[in-house]
């Protein structure tokens, strides 16, 4: 497993003892085919999937490096679509950190942020960071999207969309 190195990521500094292995749990969250998946595959495999395959639950584990201590991040994929709304509730407890994703190629999904996710993610996890994710950049100057989406009324989701829903619930934006 390659290792990863981050700097100053707050979200992620522990005061554990290093000698007994610092253990950070990660759980993605936003509506299906938003890209959680092929986000944290991508992260800990080193491999983009070629084929979507829809997300019940899945784990996936990553050894990364912060601040120069080795933490095991375990990372949660959840399934964000409707039928799942009872049990995705399961993989929040003890979790310490969100990663709420939504797709740049779908503006509902940046909506559903405000009106779904915030919501049951500080219902069942009020004192969690969460980290807002906009997946899927490479289709935002794409023709085909582009035209499916005005067909519709629509455009991709810019920056300053997914800044103001973030400035709205007062977390952390990474964009990429």
């Amino acid at each position: 497993m390659k290792k990863r190195c981050f700097r100053d990521f707050g979200c992620l500094r522990s005061s554990d003892n290093v000698t007994t292995g610092i253990r950070k749990k990660l759980v993605i969250v936003g509506d299906g085919a938003c890209g959680k998946t092929c986000l944290l595959i991508v992260f800990s495999k080193d491999q983009f999937p070629e084929v979507y395959v829809p997300t019940v639950f899945e784990n996936y584990v990553a050894d990364i490096e912060v601040d120069n201590k080795q933490i095991e991040l375990a990372l949660w994929d959840t399934a964000g679509q409707e039928d799942y709304n009872r049990l995705r509730p399961l993989s929040y407890p003890d979790t310490d950190v969100i990663l709420m994703c939504y797709s740049i190629d779908s503006p509902d999904s940046l909506s559903n942020i405000k009106e779904k996710w915030i919501p049951e993610v500080k219902h069942f996890c009020p004192n969690t960071p969460i980290i807002l994710v906009g997946n899927k950049s490479d289709l935002r100057y794409d023709d085909k999207v582009i035209n499916e989406l005005a067909r519709l009324g629509q455009h991709p989701v810019t920056s300053s969309e997914a800044k103001a829903v973030s400035a709205y619930i007062v977390i952390s934006p990474y964009f990429y």
